[in-house]
């Protein structure tokens, strides 16, 4: 035997093409989907009811919900023609809203129509999931008129009917639990459809916020998010670090463009994994030259000594393996001191640095010797009692002078680490 749902399945898909335009939304499509499997299951009630009232001898109330199935099904097929969506969810609307009504008129009032007044219920119910909710109100107005209108006309109609009284229980609880069912139905098939399309947002969402981390700081990107525009801070104590790989000119012109992109993102991911174990912000990538700082946007005591265990890592890493059969040499400089940080860009932003210690820090890496930690006097005094550190003497630097260097050797043996 095959199982239910198998047998739904295809029925299903059906009702989902019917009147559905290539340029309709995933929203639209739940909407004309839910609407047309509610027309259908309204057609099947009023048939039910239709041929139920017929048998116990109420051939006009017969008449009415019969009618309304088959108008209802023109309507529906008038749909899937023309894919007039508007005038199919009306004339819809109108319909649910008249049927219960008449109904109720020819069987002598709430008693003895077992309260079927309550099926108009559905029309503004309808218009609030598959119409403007700004429209919505109008129709509850609309259901609100004709149950007042319902009460007003209640003792001029005939109150008879030639259905027993156990039949006008039984329609009582048909209408509650179908009427429930209709409901909940379309509720819960909306409100799947909504979690579905929320899921997918929020998984959409957490790829956007990766995408933003990856370029931003968490807390200038939570800054950002709030809208604030501009982004600059002061930060007094923050160390800055440049890496640069030597002879990468000539290096790049004897590999392939792939081959050179590759060899570069092994590298520098890397240096990124070293980051985030020291707690150090990456900066940028200028080519082959990776800019690092620690202090910023999060200040921190011991922003030159992280920055200086992570370039020693970073040499070590470098100095024992091959990238794409090359050996690679850095130069790396460390400068400290007071600096700007902030968010420059309003398309393809960057979280950036600047100041006197951005400029001698670039200058120390510059001037520094192939596989040196060139550090200037600012960084020595931070480090100078876990590192040992040797003098360079001094090195001319562009608008500043001569300068004192030092080259970071080791972390002293007991220092104190991560």
């Amino acid at each position: 035997m095959v199982p239910l749902p198998e047998l739904i399945r295809p029925l299903l898909q059906v009702i989902a093409r019917v009147g559905v335009d290539p340029d309709d939304s995933e929203d639209v499509r739940l909407h004309k989907a839910l609407l047309v499997g509610g027309s259908l299951m309204f057609i099947l009630a009023g048939i039910l009811w239709g041929l139920l009232y017929l048998a116990f001898g109420e051939p006009l109330a017969g008449a009415i919900p019969l009618g309304y199935a088959g108008v209802s099904l023109v309507s529906v097929a008038l749909f899937a023609a023309t894919g007039r969506y508007a005038l199919f969810r009306s004339s819809q609307f109108v319909l649910i809203l008249l049927l219960p009504f008449l109904l109720q008129l020819s069987l002598g009032g709430f008693v003895g129509s077992s309260a079927v007044i309550l099926w108009a219920l559905l029309c503004p119910l309808g218009a609030l999931l598959f119409d403007a909710p700004r429209r919505a109100p109008r129709w509850f107005a609309a259901f609100a008129a004709i149950v007042t209108v319902s009460g007003f006309v209640q003792p001029q109609l005939n109150l008879g009917n030639n259905l027993p009284p156990w039949l006008v229980v039984m329609f009582f609880v048909m209408n509650i639990v179908a009427i429930a069912a209709i409901i909940f139905t379309l509720l819960y098939s909306f409100v799947a459809q909504k979690e579905a399309n929320l899921n997918l947002l929020r998984a959409e969402q957490e790829r956007s916020e990766g995408l933003l981390l990856n370029i931003l700081p968490r807390d200038i990107a939570t800054i950002l998010k709030t809208g604030r525009r501009t982004i600059a801070d002061h930060f007094e104590d923050a160390s800055i670090l440049f890496a640069d790989v030597v002879n990468f000119t000539p290096l790049s012109e004897r590999m392939r463009a792939e081959d050179l992109v590759e060899m570069l993102n092994e590298v520098f991911s890397h240096f990124d994994e070293l980051a985030e174990k020291y707690g150090v912000e990456k900066i940028k990538t200028i080519g082959d030259c990776y800019m690092a700082a620690s202090g910023v946007p999060l200040p921190r005591a011991d922003n030159a000594r992280v920055l200086v265990r992570m370039a020693l890592e970073i040499r070590e890493y470098v100095a024992q393996h091959e990238f794409g059969g090359q050996r690679l040499t850095l130069r790396i400089g460390i400068n400290s001191g007071p600096i700007v940080a902030g968010v420059i860009g309003r398309r393809k932003f960057i979280y950036d640095l600047c100041g006197d210690a951005v400029n001698v820090a670039s200058r120390m890496e510059s001037t520094g010797r192939e596989g040196a930690i060139q550090v200037t006097r600012g960084t020595y005094e931070r480090i100078k009692d876990q590192f040992v550190c040797q003098a360079m003497g001094t090195v001319n630097v562009k608008g500043k002078g001569a300068i004192e260097v030092w080259h970071v050797i080791a972390e002293q043996a007991g220092a104190a680490t991560l």
